[in-house]
């Protein structure tokens, strides 16, 4: 066995060149099919940590999905407001700890604009529970968490690291909003810009690519217009000075001293008499809709195993192809006595080795990788690769490469286990 193995190996290394195009092939394919498990891993904890720290999310009665799409990625819009005196009955629950009313609608430049009150900054959080944190300036408001202090200073605004980097936005310049998603030509908000007054860190979730006002100034550049149409004479002055406490809003996250109570909160939710609301669960809604988006990621992952198929058919093809040249060396090991099974064993130990040595390159690239690229997909994608030892579906996928492999390598071994003694010495032209 082991002179069969030695022969193997001393012939594989004659051939090193050729052979050693075929491992970077299923290197690659390794890469590529580990690579992608990994991603598709840390993506879906990445989309289910697109909220954290939040029990509920309260809205009007609607589809949970729709409700999630709408409050967490600004995706849709929602079909009826909340009145705050209902939100203000669910924060005098004995298990809630927190509220924090959203109000979308408007946009600009094709961002969303969410308002809201300077706690948010403080309450929300994403991924395994990580804040808020402002790379330049300071929240609206003063960042105290206080309505009295969004009152005094309703017009600044606090953008997340998209809206800042692809805009070319700076601390201290102006921003006009648009009313709606914008496309109605003239339903801006021109006689009332905003000044950008903080800008937030990256996060890899849609706060990167919205625009964070005040609760008071979503009233305020609202004031004036009525369906949707800006009433003319209004002065921008008078507005401030109105009270801009808003008495709708479009959803509220909310917050529990203690998480046992989340279906109990849930019910009561459901059973307010005063308007048609819901609550749902963040993490079981993002389970959901993993469900109807998931389809792209599984389906990248099929290409990626036809990928790494592709690679060891090509290891087939290239030991296939080099029978005619070695007929002649495999008949003289059959004339000094190897038998047809020992033929078969040293071609298919050697394809086994070749896949083998692509499969533990592809591993080391595979780390190397994720080593070389974890900062560069945090800071711009928000997506922290885990460096951790692999998973037993990706140890599974290892070992169906290398069952595959050997089964590829059994075909060359066929075959030369088929070459009689006298086609080896006397090899047709």
């Amino acid at each position: 066995m082991k002179a069969m193995l030695f022969l193997a190996a001393r012939s594989a290394w004659a051939r090193r060149g050729t052979l050693s195009l075929v491992v970077l092939s299923v290197a690659l394919s390794t890469l590529l099919l580990l690579g992608v498990e990994r991603l598709r891993g840390d993506v879906r904890q990445s989309f289910s940590q697109s909220v954290s720290g939040t029990d509920l999310i309260v809205g009007a009665r609607t589809g949970p999905i729709q409700l999630l799409l709408y409050t967490v990625f600004r995706v849709g819009g929602a079909t009826h407001n909340i009145r705050m005196d209902s939100l203000k009955a669910i924060a005098q629950h004995r298990a809630v700890a927190w509220v924090v009313p959203v109000s979308l609608g408007d946009s600009h430049r094709g961002y969303p604009v969410l308002a809201t009150t300077p706690e948010y900054f403080d309450r929300f959080h994403y991924g395994d529970r990580q804040p808020l944190v402002l790379s330049q300036g300071r929240p609206f408001g003063g960042g105290h968490g206080h309505g009295d202090a969004a009152q005094a200073e309703p017009f600044g605004c606090v953008l997340g690291a998209d809206v800042a980097e692809v805009l070319g936005y700076r601390l201290g310049q102006s921003v006009v909003l648009s009313h709606g998603d914008g496309v109605i030509p003239g339903a801006e908000h021109g006689d009332q810009p905003f000044t950008v007054v903080g800008i937030l860190r990256r996060t890899g979730t849609p706060v990167d690519r919205t625009v964070h006002i005040s609760l008071q100034a979503m009233q305020a550049i609202h004031m004036d217009w009525m369906a949707g149409v800006p009433i003319p004479g209004a002065k921008p002055q008078e507005l401030r000075a109105a009270d801009l406490h808003p008495h709708e809003v479009t959803a509220a996250l909310v917050g529990l001293k203690n998480r046992v109570a989340v279906f109990a909160v849930q019910r009561a939710v459901a059973e307010m008499s005063e308007e048609p609301l819901m609550a749902v669960l963040p993490g079981v809604a993002l389970d959901e809709l993993w469900q109807v988006v998931g389809a792209g990621e599984r389906a990248l992952l099929g290409v990626s195993a036809l990928v790494a198929v592709v690679s060891l058919m090509g290891l087939v093809a290239v030991v296939l192809a080099g029978l005619n040249e070695r007929r002649r060396e495999l008949a003289v090991l059959r004339a000094l006595g190897a038998a047809p099974r020992h033929i078969w064993l040293i071609l298919a130990a050697e394809g086994m080795g070749v896949a083998a040595l692509g499969v533990g390159l592809g591993v080391a690239l595979t780390a190397a990788a994720i080593v070389g690229g974890r900062a560069w997909l945090q800071t711009h994608y928000g997506l922290g690769l885990s460096m951790a030892a692999p998973t037993s579906t990706q140890w599974a996928m290892l070992a169906a490469i290398l069952g595959a492999a050997w089964v590829a390598s059994l075909i060359p071994g066929w075959r030369a286990y088929r070459l009689s003694l006298a086609d080896g010495l006397t090899p047709r032209c």
